[in-house]
């Protein structure tokens, strides 16, 4: 199910996307959790925050949140893999257990409309394309999107650990 722009709801739970083994996945499995959305990919100076993910998904996936990774091959063709590679190389590499989707594109033409919807909402800190890979954006509860962060923010930062600490 595709959500078009006039479909928009003020939350994330109307997007069903297919996860990186093919299944349709509809966002409001995850009603109830915090998620950090992450557009990730395999060939980038950011790639060993897969890591750093992974490590927090461990530590707070028993009281509700999530690690959601969407692979884009928006920034210098560093996601070039097909899905089967993706999982293969996060699984070997950085022992990726959080849930991973299909390859989406997160700007330009073909911007899948989550992305459309987190990148245009009104409130200006969270308006604007993503700029490369690893953006993240936190989730609260509800579905809505509370907070965003740049590529260098890591995420065992203290900056990224406490925004989602207030929201379990």
């Amino acid at each position: 199910m595709m959500v078009t722009d006039s479909e928009r709801t003020d939350n994330i739970y109307q997007y069903e996307l297919d996860s990186i083994d093919g299944e349709s996945v509809s966002l409001e499995e995850y009603s109830g959790d915090v998620i950090l959305v992450v557009n990730t990919a395999s060939e980038c100076g950011y790639t060993g925050q897969y890591e750093g993910l992974q490590e927090i998904f461990e530590t707070y996936s028993d009281q509700g949140f999530k690690v959601l990774g969407f692979p884009a091959n928006n920034f210098g063709g560093q996601e070039p893999g097909s899905d089967e590679e993706i999982a293969t190389f996060c699984q070997l590499n950085y022992g990726v257990t959080f849930p991973l989707f299909s390859k989406v594109s997160v700007k330009g033409d073909d911007q899948h409309p989550l992305f459309d919807y987190l990148t245009n909402l009104e409130n200006p800190d969270f308006t604007g394309e993503i700029s490369w890979n690893f953006e993240k954006f936190l989730i609260d509860r509800n579905g809505n999107l509370v907070r965003r962060f740049k590529s260098n923010v890591e995420p065992g930062s203290e900056t990224l650990v406490s925004a989602i600490q207030e929201l379990l």
